[in-house]
């Protein structure tokens, strides 16, 4: 399946480098629809107000994390479509059922290269089609 590189992505994370480093392996990967947000409560927010193809979200955020953010977006009937891929640094089996159980498309672990991305991502837009 082709990936839709002009559909609108969300990264999430409160920290400003992995930012930095997720746009550009997703530009390394041809996507420039990108936008940003630095806590989960601003994703929210712009995913209510803005249509996104996907989110990209770490888990360990303050004072929502990614976990809640994934339910929320879950929960609400006009989100809930959106494809989710959760990141993160930590290699918890539980963290990984529990996603999965809540509604996650994909997860990636830190650190990871722009193949694994385009893998997470296809995968997680696989599960919508």
């Amino acid at each position: 399946m082709a990936i839709d590189l002009s559909m609108r992505i969300l990264i999430v994370d409160d920290y400003k480098t992995m930012l930095r480093i997720i746009r550009g392996l997703l530009n390394q990967l041809g996507f420039r629809n990108i936008d940003e947000a630095l806590s989960g409560g601003q994703a929210l927010e712009k995913l209510r107000k803005e249509e996104f193809g996907m989110v990209l979200s770490d888990w360990n955020m303050e004072p929502m994390n990614g976990y809640e953010l994934l339910q929320e977006v879950r929960a609400d009937q006009e989100l809930k479509h959106i494809p989710f891929v959760m990141v993160t640094s930590e290699s918890n089996r539980d963290h990984v059922v529990k996603a999965k159980k809540a509604g996650v498309n994909s997860y990636i672990i830190k650190p990871f290269d722009v193949g694994t991305l385009k893998t997470k991502i296809s995968a997680a837009l696989a599960d919508f089609h």
